[in-house]
């Protein structure tokens, strides 16, 4: 299936690509693997979701901010390829979530990702290994933040 197409069936659009916040590239392609900076609950690199979940922000509202970031990873990467439709599955997440004290869910606000990429690819190839972290601040006080490691189809297999 079209990746476009099931990005529009699901009620997303890709968003415009974030403006680079440092020295790095927002996607670097090592053989057939596309590592994807880390991602920010933004919207054209402007903090939208921001708080910590288990104080100012729920579960559910650090899954879609888990969400945004996949949307934001995704719109990186149809600048570099051009085509969505070349990755062939995901690799794995890092996701940071900045928690409260005491706050100890991060999978679930992840799962906010893993959701939407499963969604897209399917659970064979959406989904992926994942890592889940709390952290005490994130850039621009943005609730959530993700790395991303996805696979290039082998165009010769295609």
């Amino acid at each position: 299936m079209d990746i476009y197409t099931r990005l529009n069936e699901l009620g997303y659009e890709l968003p415009a690509p974030a403006p680079k916040g440092g020295i790095y590239k927002p996607v670097k392609q090592v053989g057939s693997l596309l590592y994807v900076s880390g991602q920010g609950a933004t919207e054209k690199g402007v903090p939208v979701i921001c708080g910590k979940v288990g104080a100012e922000r729920t579960i559910e509202e650090g899954q879609a901010a888990a969400r945004l970031c996949t949307l934001n990873a995704l719109s990186a990467l149809h600048a570099y390829l051009g085509d969505l439709n070349r990755i062939r599955s995901v690799v794995k997440l890092l996701a940071f979530v900045a928690s409260a004290p005491g706050f100890n869910a991060q999978p679930k606000v992840a799962d906010g990702a893993s959701r939407l990429l499963a969604d897209l690819w399917g659970e064979e190839d959406g989904v992926g290994a994942r890592s889940a972290i709390a952290t005490n601040e994130l850039p621009g006080n943005i609730t959530c933040e993700i790395e991303f490691i996805f696979e290039l189809k082998d165009e010769a297999r295609t």
